[in-house]
């Protein structure tokens, strides 16, 4: 979130300059107006101005006003990812060439047609190609507001079957909402406890029965989610430092452990099972906004930090003497915001307020060099995304020299708050989309391969800080700081796209299959009718 660094070099300072009780005590009121200070401007209430060349700061106290004008990379660098394996994978799925493009424009009409007759792969249905082709043309483009609070909602999670949805706002209350059968009803509404702020991030279980949340408290709280009976247990992280938050929340696959990453610079391993937080390793050297795992083994995770950096860890290798990291991914300029992982156990994404998100491949590590200059650019900023604009300096795109990822995202707002970044879900879309909440109010769909925006969803009047796309329908709820949960779903009168492409269209080739295909659907429902048995008055 903020800066561990500077505010500990701040307590140094002050604390060589005591002399005696009564100088002590001056300093540890300074200390007390520095903490509310430091809360006030976190919550908003208040903002510093300043009139410096390289910042451009805004002049009004309203959160929902616009600050940034985040500016799309039309001409993303796709060299890396070009000779990549992930790039083939996707193409091969969805029946592409190496060029990228589709053999034949296929109409949905035609594909709807093929798999009635049986003529979709040989097996009746959908591939994950052919539901990614057909989601492209559906893809979300209007919002309506499902919830509204009068507060800012932080968190917002579809759970991993898409049956419910979480809601944590800054009124310290956790909201459950029934989405079966395309409703949002609230069934559910838990008072967070030990809150600091507010909650700041929310997990459920694999398999669905229990939440976990986080705030500013050395507790992270774990509640059920449907039955009579109640659970709300906190579990004690037992950190070294008084002043404590775990930012960033999630089981293992197993439902076993929990992991979290804090302000502290350190993981937490909690043991579900014996009830007692078994593991604190040493990892960044600032906070730590987000830890993940790479996939169902759980035995591979990742942290992003304050520091730049996101570092990788072996579960297995793990003790409280040995806790190096297995490798470490360097290129952001800035602090990350958030890490997700695509679940292959290879490739993961990192949201950063260097205002871009990149994707990385787990094979290709960064060495030493890129690392050292990481560190370097980050201790380079000398600006605060939770209240001052973006620096013009940190709008250009700055390259990391050693910098392996595979490709870079630019076109979002990355303000006020550690703004979330996702994979698109796998059934309906393959996960070809990376899709993140922006600072002016918005949500952003990138084209994985090509680094392009295909959506740009505006329709809030504050921040989004939290993105959830339904895993097996097509639909995404933004979570915004305006107070509201914002429901977009696909509409014939909505957005279109930025660079849109008439996939509907027919082509000449694929007009004479379609009268084909139309032509054995009326054979075939001619021979059913003339084989039903005539009805006996």
């Amino acid at each position: 979130m903020g800066s561990r660094q500077s505010d500990e070099r701040s307590r140094q300072d002050l604390g060589s300059s005591n002399a005696g009780s009564r100088a002590r005590g001056r300093d540890e009121s300074e200390m007390d107006y520095a903490e509310l200070l430091a809360y006030l401007m976190r919550s908003g209430q208040i903002r510093l101005i300043s009139s410096g060349p390289d910042l451009d700061f805004g002049d009004s106290d309203d959160d929902s006003l616009i600050e940034c004008c985040p500016q799309a990379d039309l001409n993303p660098d796709t060299r890396a990812i070009d000779v990549s394996d992930l790039k083939q994978e996707m193409l091969f799925r969805a029946g592409m060439n190496h060029s990228g493009a589709l053999p034949k424009v296929t109409p949905v009409s035609i594909m709807l047609s093929k798999r009635a007759i049986g003529k979709c792969c040989g097996l009746g249905t959908f591939s994950r190609g052919d539901r990614s082709l057909v989601s492209e043309s559906f893809l979300p483009n209007s919002m309506r507001t499902v919830a509204q609070y009068c507060t800012k909602a932080f968190c917002g999670n579809y759970s991993k079957d898409g049956s419910v949805f979480l809601s944590a706002c800054q009124d310290q209350t956790l909201r459950i909402y029934d989405t079966t059968n395309g409703q949002f009803m609230k069934f559910k509404e838990i008072k967070a406890r030990n809150v600091g702020w507010s909650i700041l991030d929310t997990a459920f279980s694999p398999d669905g029965n229990y939440l976990i949340y986080s705030s500013w408290s050395e507790y992270i709280h774990l509640c059920n989610v449907r039955g009579d009976f109640q659970t709300h247990v906190a579990l004690d992280m037992e950190p070294g430092d008084g002043h404590f938050c775990p930012f960033s929340v999630q089981f293992s696959s197993n439902n076993r452990e929990i992991l979290a990453g804090a302000n502290d610079g350190f993981l937490y391993i909690f043991d579900r099972e014996i009830n007692k937080r078994t593991m604190r390793i040493d990892a960044h050297e600032d906070d730590i906004n987000s830890v993940r795992f790479a996939d169902e083994s759980s035995q591979i995770l990742f942290s992003g930090g304050d520091d730049g950096l996101c570092k990788v860890w072996d579960r297995r290798m793990l003790s409280d003497t040995q806790c190096d990291p297995v490798g470490m991914l360097a290129g952001h300029t800035d602090g990350i915001t958030c890490v997700d992982s695509k679940g292959d156990g290879r490739h993961l994404i990192t949201n950063s307020k260097d205002q871009s998100v990149k994707l990385w491949d787990l094979r290709v590590f960064s060495p030493a060099s890129a690392v050292a200059n990481c560190k370097r650019a980050v201790a380079g900023q000398h600006w605060d995304y939770r209240w001052q604009q973006v620096p013009r300096r940190s709008r250009r795109k700055n390259i990391i020299k050693g910098d392996t990822s595979l490709l870079t995202y630019r076109g979002h707002g990355v303000l006020h708050t550690c703004i979330r970044c996702h994979f698109s879900p796998m059934f309906t879309t393959d996960q070809k989309y990376i899709y993140c909440g922006c600072a002016t109010g918005g949500v952003v769909i990138y084209d994985v391969l090509t680094g392009k925006i295909v959506r740009k969803l505006d329709g809030h009047r504050g921040c989004v800080r939290d993105v959830s796309w339904h895993p097996y329908e097509n639909n995404i709820i933004s979570s915004s700081w305006d107070g509201s949960h914002g429901f977009w779903e696909y509409k014939r009168d909505g957005l279109r796209d930025w660079q849109h492409d008439d996939f509907h269209e027919d082509s000449e080739d694929s007009s004479n299959d379609e009268d084909d295909i139309f032509h054995t659907l009326r054979k075939a429902r001619r021979a059913r009718h003339y084989q039903q048995p005539t009805a006996i008055s």
